[in-house]
């Protein structure tokens, strides 16, 4: 069982979105494996802000970025507010 955090920065490797599947749903993906990455490490429920879908979605849906920095605050127990810290480059 994760730890309870309070805040912090968590980069998420989307390397993973490249290797299967279709082209064309690969920003979908990288949305689904940002939240279970978040309720994986947090052991809780995250939302998601809405600008990390525009981030993820500004090279259109086939090209989403390796790396995405996410920053997280707790709104309550057991829930978790992310939203997007830095773009990181690689």
């Amino acid at each position: 069982m994760p730890r309870e955090k309070s805040s912090g920065i968590y980069i998420v490797p989307l390397k993973r979105v490249y290797w299967g599947g279709s082209r064309r749903n690969r920003g979908q993906r990288a949305i689904k494996l940002i939240r279970r990455f978040l309720e994986r490490h947090l052991g809780g429920k995250v939302i998601l802000d809405p600008l990390i879908s525009v981030y993820i979605y500004k090279r259109k849906i086939e090209k989403p970025p390796r790396y995405v920095a996410v920053y997280f605050t707790r709104i309550d127990e057991g829930v978790y507010k992310a939203s997007l810290a830095l773009p990181v480059k690689h």
